[in-house]
């Protein structure tokens, strides 16, 4: 095989049309503000189960340290 490669050359891509582009981006815009809403709700929800949390550990720890002492007497 003597003869070199070549490159193949493919069509350059035609442009996507400035409506359908623009209409793609404002969909994806939109989509953006609702998972951003979203996540901000789930966001409170979870910070609030988080200290929910954290006070239930702070008395669980706090009545096995006065069990512990009333035990130790």
């Amino acid at each position: 095989m003597t003869t070199p490669r070549r490159r193949v050359l493919r069509p350059v891509r035609p442009d996507v049309g400035d409506g359908a582009r623009e209409r793609k981006l404002a969909d994806r815009r939109t989509r953006l503000a609702t998972e951003r809403q979203s996540l901000d709700r789930w966001m409170s929800r979870l910070k609030r189960a988080f200290h929910a949390v954290e006070k239930q550990q702070i008395k669980v720890a706090r009545l096995e340290r006065a069990i512990e002492q009333l035990a130790k007497k």
